[in-house]
């Protein structure tokens, strides 16, 4: 019984400390405007996606945004920035939660973000959508 108690104890501080920390977060007010780290190659759209080494979702990204350098280099810049390594990153972006990605034109402009574990099949048809033709090599996926 006072396992119990104290699991409880434990889970309530826990919970007031996650509660504190998003009550004291900036709120976003605007739209960021692209950061240093996404204007790489001139001319390709881009796919930022913004997650930590450490976090589940993130890690099932990894496979995909490899797939997605491989079988679209020179047609898609695909860049992945750590935000626990690089916390300002996710300030400049606006981050909510890991993994983000950020989907933007080939002149830089944003014109999709997505929250969470996207397949690839989604993110290339997110770019299809805009009218960047983008095949998709390895199906399924």
């Amino acid at each position: 019984m006072r396992k119990n108690r104290w699991r409880a104890v434990i889970l309530a501080a826990l919970a007031a400390g996650i509660v504190l920390v998003l009550s004291v977060r900036k709120p976003v007010t605007e739209a960021p405007s692209a950061p240093p780290a996404a204007t790489g190659a001139p001319g390709l759209p881009r796919l930022v996606d913004l997650g930590a080494g450490q976090c589940i979702p993130c890690k099932m990204m990894t496979p995909i945004l490899g797939e997605l350098r491989r079988e679209q280099a020179g047609k898609l810049e695909v860049v992945f920035i750590d935000v626990w390594k690089n916390p300002d990153a996710g300030e400049k972006y606006g981050i909510r939660s890991i993994p983000t990605q950020v989907f933007c034109d080939a002149a830089g402009k944003e014109f999709l973000r997505h929250e969470g574990f996207i397949p690839k099949a989604e993110i290339l048809a997110a770019f299809r959508k805009q009218g960047i033709p983008l095949s998709e090599a390895n199906p399924g996926r």
